[in-house]
């Protein structure tokens, strides 16, 4: 196996890792709100701690990577991360779960970054639309099949089994990325001074719009699915049905990932988003009209929503490479990571709390808040139609042309 081969699929099972914490662990909340009496803002906060302690050590990323290379970094994430899963499972309280939580995301906030950047620089610029296609699979099947199997794990044994599980993934990643990953050293060129990550990277266009529409409309479904998860239980839906709902959601992701694939080159990003957009906000916006005696309804709103989702995730996370140089990889993975771990944590801030000021316990509550978030999806629509995507085309075709020839 090639060793950006070896690379690529370190960084895949750490993002893995990290998709599985978000979106298993909600499915989850219920149970745990039960168990150690949370309200509705304590479990947002299970999220929220959890993508705070990311975006927190995420600035740091570039410079101890640096200090310690980037295989001890990758190393010691994953030890710190396994460690902090088991003492999540093992929690008594809810401000014990929040607080373990919050060191998980200290433990686990370096494997994508550091990955990320090590996967992209070792790949070939006709090769990088390849691993992007990657990346999206395992951006699809772990949000498909995680919340799923959360909810039978959480039905047949008990929410603290959500985490516990985390142990064996943790621990095959660590095993590989000890076996595979060289030993990087420390030489001295990366001892130079200079700022923790590079703030100039923002005036490229591409990657300013690419970070809005992920604030916007990823961030969104995400506090969208928590809202969603607590509201279809309060309609009387089955854990296991609720979990479910996530497959049609990953159907609709894969065909946005194979047509946006085609798409970007051809048409250029305005369209994919554009349309995104509009059906993400769809289908949030027919959240509204469910009931327990309907069937298609649920599935039809979420296979929208990862339809359009997955065409504006998919376009946003190749305009925001496009245009960045190897050597400048590790400070843009770091600035793209931020703004990712901060759309998540905003979007399930703003909806739980809107629930939260609104009443958990009414229908109507939830109703306004699905509406609120198909108006902030639309949000990035004004920055899309101004973006002059001319020369993103003129530098995604040639890659086109290239990996087709290879």
């Amino acid at each position: 196996m090639a060793y950006r081969s070896k690379v690529a699929l370190v960084y895949l099972l750490g993002f893995a890792l990290d998709l599985l914490n978000m979106f298993s662990a909600s499915i989850a909340y219920p149970d745990i709100a039960r168990e150690l009496q949370a309200s509705v803002s304590e479990l947002a906060w299970i999220s929220n701690a959890y993508m705070l302690g990311l975006t927190l050590i995420i600035p740091l990323s570039v410079w101890l990577a640096a200090k310690v290379g980037e295989r001890r970094l990758i190393l010691g994430s994953l030890a710190l991360f396994g460690l902090a899963s088991s003492l999540v499972a093992g929690a008594d309280s809810i401000e014990a779960l929040i607080g373990w939580r919050l060191l998980q995301g200290l433990g686990g906030g370096l494997l994508i970054p550091v990955g990320q950047a090590i996967a992209f620089r070792h790949c070939p610029l006709p090769l990088r639309s390849r691993l992007t296609a990657w990346v999206l699979s395992v951006a699809l099947l772990v949000p498909a099949l995680s919340p799923a199997a959360g909810g039978w794990i959480v039905e047949t044994l008990s929410w603290r089994w959500v985490f516990l599980l985390n142990l064996p993934l943790t621990l095959l990643t660590l095993l590989l990325a000890a076996l595979w990953l060289q030993a990087d050293g420390v030489p001295d060129g990366k001892q130079q001074r200079g700022p923790l990550l590079d703030l100039q990277l923002l005036k490229s266009p591409s990657l300013r719009l690419a970070m809005g529409v992920y604030l916007f409309v990823p961030g969104v479904f995400i506090g969208t699915s928590l809202i969603a998860v607590l509201y279809l239980h309060l309609l009387g839906f089955a854990t296991t049905r609720i979990g479910a709902l996530m497959l049609p959601w990953a159907l609709g992701s894969a065909v946005a990932i194979v047509l946006g694939k085609r798409g970007f080159n051809r048409f250029g990003p305005r369209p994919l988003l554009i349309a995104g957009m509009l059906m993400q906000s769809l289908g949030i916006a027919s959240l509204v009209l469910i009931d327990q005696s309907q069937v298609w309804l649920p599935i039809a709103a979420y296979a929208l929503m990862g339809l359009g989702g997955s065409f504006c995730s998919s376009s946003a996370q190749t305009l925001a490479f496009l245009e960045v140089h190897p050597q400048r990889m590790n400070h843009a993975s770091a600035l793209w990571n931020i703004n990712r771990q901060l759309s998540f944590c905003l979007g399930t801030a703003v909806l739980s709390a809107l629930l939260g000021a609104l009443g958990a316990d009414s229908l109507r509550a939830f109703e306004h808040c699905f509406l609120v978030a198909a108006v902030l999806t639309s949000l990035p629509l004004i920055a899309v139609l101004r973006f002059n995507a001319a020369q993103v085309q003129a530098l995604a075709r040639p890659s086109t042309l290239k990996e087709t020839t290879a």
